[in-house]
């Protein structure tokens, strides 16, 4: 699987082209095009075929100009990408008014991270360790902030629990991507593959030699239909997540 990284282009081009402070005007008979209309189509491309297609030239094929004239806006694929990125980010919903307290609120985060890789999936390839310093990223984590802002957690434990939640987030819908491509790739569903190696695994899994495996296995399967349900998972998961923040949330309230 293709890995990107998000700041790995020119650190004062990326942010100009962010916070666009030195867009150039459109020339040679091409008045509509513009950086929006580049980074559109550049999310159309990685969002249809997959990070590992886009490049200057495919998005210019997609615009139906010449690669060259994208250079005009868009210093290289690298600060594209950053732009990508913070432009994806602006989907996300930023309700303020959510009842349940700071537990419906991170939920309510982790779920529409969760649909922003469902729409965009090309963005679990990409690495944000070194973070894109856009408006949309900035106000995306200003508004995760304000989530559990006030429950009496020190400002490192608040970006501490975000870094949490967005990890499990992540892992938790690159292994649904996973699955899915496997059965894409392959053509097979979970259903069909357990189907297919049933009698070979009735033969290896020894309810005497491994009975703890068995078990459970065999309890999994039947709930599930395939050794993991990705729907599941992530439900599972993110409550288990939330308890364990609200442990520590009410260690300081005691």
């Amino acid at each position: 699987m293709t890995t990107e990284y998000s700041g790995s282009g020119d650190p004062a081009r990326s942010l100009a082209l962010l916070w666009r402070t030195r867009e150039r005007t459109s020339r040679k008979g091409k008045p509509d095009l513009n950086v929006d209309v580049i980074v559109r189509a550049a999310i159309e491309v990685a969002d249809t075929a997959g990070l590992s297609a886009l490049s200057m030239r495919r998005v210019a094929e997609r615009l139906g100009v010449g690669t060259m004239s994208l250079y005009t806006y868009v210093p290289g694929k690298a600060e594209l990408l950053d732009v990508m990125v913070d432009t994806v980010y602006g989907e996300l919903a930023m309700p303020e008014d959510v009842p349940g307290g700071w537990r419906a609120r991170l939920e309510l985060i982790a779920r529409e991270n969760r649909a922003l890789y469902q729409r965009h999936p090309w963005l679990l390839q990409v690495a944000v360790s070194r973070p894109v310093l856009g408006p949309n990223a900035i106000a995306k984590y200003d508004y995760e902030l304000r989530a559990i802002d006030g429950i009496g957690l020190t400002d490192v434990e608040m970006d501490s629990v975000l870094t949490l939640v967005s990890g499990y987030v992540h892992g938790a819908a690159r292994g649904a991507m996973e699955a899915a491509a496997a059965e894409q790739s392959t053509g097979v569903t979970d259903e069909q593959w357990w189907y297919a190696h049933a009698p070979f695994l009735e033969r290896i899994m020894d309810g005497r030699r491994y009975p703890t495996a068995a078990r459970v296995g065999t309890a999994a399967g039947q709930a599930h239909g395939a050794a993991y349900n990705p729907e599941h998972a992530f439900e599972f998961g993110l409550q288990r997540v939330l308890d364990g923040i609200e442990v520590l949330v009410e260690s300081r309230s005691g």
